[in-house]
């Protein structure tokens, strides 16, 4: 799949110094860029918070600068001599450096920067070097500029004899303290309250809103770090920012933002892209030994359940090494940015999970918890419940530690209470936190065990107040399957079932998704596909099988292939809509629903055979599919053409179909069966 780089968001990695080229202009054409850019850089406002007398100072200076360039455009000078020419270039290369380093400060994270303030005022000296530098060999006087601006040039070049970075003793003083503080968590000692009131101040840290933004830009800092210490700094901030902002502003309920960004299930991804068990978009794609991709937690969850054979192919597995598919995890991280849906779900946890183990980052998750998870054992009113919980399910979805330290203070029992229909919005936040939290493996089990929590989630995807809260009541439940014991405990009871079933049937597009992931993990285990069966999963994916073929199809493949007769019977009815997915849905549509079809005309006799040979053109739609399908599809469509060519020579034995073919009466083309 193809995809333009200039769709991408703007990355907000810092450019280096070496990214600035040299323009390839025409002399006038450079000195009204100069102008342009210099206009630009003196209208941007000093930094407010840190360094505003070198962001200042700069500006200022190009604010004279770009009287500079007013009179060279103003006197017409047609032809510059070469080092006039070699001026102008590297004092464009120098401004654009200036306007990238004063946006970048400007819209960068605030706490970052001040960590940063001494090696950021180094740059800001070097910048000025450079304009003192390039001034000095600027040949004025051969440019037949007024006296002013003569005079002013010498100024300008005065003005940037500084000797040495300027680091204001405020800024210093604040970045001091912040470390003092940092350390003494760090020793698990509680910050000073009056103490974060004054770093959080200085900062214009001032409001619950602005920590989150602080929050955001720090993590987006993460990804700018190229080594494990730095990224490890910015974490520890994180911590310390996000327990400054409950403790200082309170827990925060929602808010609509413009950063908010779709998820996955918001729109169509390509079905490549889509792993062939869960149905959902891989995140780690991993290569399995008969060269078919699987998302990685799918496949292995496949394997620890005693499976050594290759999901779509069927083959047995030569080993069960899994090969990260980089390539495509690339391709998918690309079209994820495209359509602005958060790839890092998985991808940047893992690296934060990697750095997050600093004592500095664990020690404030520790002391946010223990605040939050105090506040709400405390809380009197609906209101202030909802706003901790909501704070804990963002926190839940930051990172393993916070999943670890929320389960481990005991916040799932106090949630198992909100988990009813009587206030929504309070209801939502509270599963959408045991979800979260269920992502940690250590903590399914935790959910599992302490009493009231299963119980409370399975009355949410039964009776939840919204469709949100019960898509994500079943998102839980896909994702406690993780864990192979609990899979079989889970698929034994009739009201997940039923409550799958039923808002895979009648729920939005969003959690039906949600209800159809969980019911193909759970079909995974043959015990279970009876319950399904009871539960009408059947005539769920009949019902579904118009408007979401894919997933239906393949619900319907393993249904078939692991219920038996019971299966294969209440299936009956579908033969003619399986035969439309072989003929108009996808390339994994069609490859399930020709499974399924062999499937079930192997085990339902002639009479099941001769429904599908009675479809209009269905010969013609396998022929098509043995010579344009995939590899299983073609070979499951030939399956079916040797199916139905015994059927129609009326020989015994359907389910024998391993024989070799030769034409019939009943089809004149001959074609080589793949292997």
């Amino acid at each position: 799949m193809a995809v333009s780089p200039h769709a991408f968001p703007p990355r907000k990695r810092r450019p280096s110094a070496g990214s600035f080229l040299s323009p390839n202009f025409s002399d006038h054409r450079l000195l009204q860029s100069l102008l342009l850019i210099s206009n630009e850089i003196s209208s941007l406002q000093p930094i407010r918070y840190l360094l505003r007398r070198n962001s200042a100072s700069i500006i200022r200076k190009t604010k004279l600068l770009s009287v500079l360039f007013e009179e060279l455009i103003r006197n017409q000078v047609t032809v510059f001599s070469p080092s006039a020419l070699l001026c102008f270039e590297e004092l464009y290369i120098v401004l654009q450096r200036i306007k990238t380093l004063i946006e970048d400060c400007s819209n960068g994270s605030k706490v970052w920067l001040l960590m940063q303030t001494e090696s950021i005022a180094n740059l800001f000296h070097e910048l000025t070097v450079d304009l003192s530098t390039l001034l000095d060999i600027f040949p004025a006087r051969d440019m037949n500029l007024n006296e002013d601006v003569e005079e002013l040039v010498v100024l300008i070049r005065k003005q940037c004899l500084q000797k040495k970075p300027i680091v204001d003793p405020h800024d210093d003083n604040l970045r001091r303290e912040v470390l003092k503080m940092l350390d003494r968590v760090q020793r698990e000692i509680v910050p000073d309250h009056s103490k974060l009131v004054e770093i959080f101040d200085n900062l214009q840290l001032r409001d619950s809103s602005s920590c989150r933004d602080e929050i955001e830009s720090l993590e987006d800092e993460v990804q700018n770090q190229t080594d494990e210490k730095s990224k490890s700094d910015v974490v520890a901030l994180i911590g310390l920012v996000r327990y400054g902002k409950c403790v200082l502003y309170g827990a925060s309920t929602p808010r609509t933002s413009l950063r908010r960004r779709k998820s996955a299930a918001d729109v169509n991804y390509p079905a490549d892209f889509r792993c062939p068990i869960s149905l959902d978009l891989m995140r780690d794609p991993v290569v399995v030994s008969t060269g078919q991709t699987y998302d990685r937690p799918s496949i292995n969850l496949w394997i620890e359940s005693g499976h050594n054979t290759c999901p779509k192919t069927g083959q047995t597995l030569s080993h069960t090494n899994l090969i990260p598919n980089r390539a495509l995890k690339n391709l998918i991280a690309m079209w994820c940015r495209e359509q602005k849906i958060p790839f890092e779900v998985t991808e940047q946890s893992e690296k934060v999970n990697g750095v997050i183990h600093n004592k500095t980052a664990m020690e404030a998750t520790k002391m946010t918890v223990s605040f939050l998870v105090n506040k709400l054992t405390a809380s009197q009113s609906v209101e202030t419940a909802n706003r901790v919980v909501h704070e804990l399910r963002v926190l839940a979805k930051a990172d393993s530690d916070s999943r670890a330290c929320i389960a481990e203070a005991g916040a799932l029992t106090l949630l198992v209470k909100f988990l009813g229909p009587e206030n929504p919005n309070l209801q939502v936040n509270a599963v959408t936190t045991i979800l979260n939290l269920s992502i940690l493996e250590a903590n399914k089990t935790r959910i599992m065990e302490t009493d009231g929590v299963l119980n409370g989630v399975i009355e949410v995807l039964r009776s939840g107040a919204t469709w949100e809260a019960k898509g994500n009541a079943a998102a839980t439940i896909f994702s406690l399957t993780g864990v192979h014991a609990n899979r079989k405990k889970l698929g034994r009871k009739t009201r997940i079932v039923k409550g799958l079933v039923d808002l895979a049937k009648g729920g939005p597009a969003n959690s039906k998704r949600d209800a159809l992931v969980a019911i193909l993990s759970l079909a995974g285990e043959r015990e279970t596909v009876a319950k399904l069966v009871e539960g009408g999963v059947v005539e769920m994916t009949s019902e579904l099988m118009d408007t979401q073929p894919e997933e239906a199809v393949t619900i319907l493949e393993v249904v078939v292939k692991r219920g038996g007769l019971m299966a294969v019977a209440a299936a009956f009815h579908l033969i003619k809509k399986l035969a439309v997915v072989l003929r108009e849905g996808s390339d994994r549509a069609r490859e399930s629903a020709a499974a399924t079809l062999v499937n079930v005309c192997r085990k339902g006799g002639s009479e099941t055979v001769g429904e599908l040979a009675r479809v209009p053109g269905i010969e013609r739609v396998i022929w098509e599919m043995v010579g344009m399908g995939t590899g299983r599809g073609r070979r499951k469509a030939a399956s079916l053409l040797r199916i139905l060519r015994r059927w129609a020579a009326g020989l015994d034995g359907i389910a024998d179909v391993t024989a070799g073919y030769s034409t019939s009466s009943m089809y004149t083309t001959r074609i080589v069966l793949p292997g």
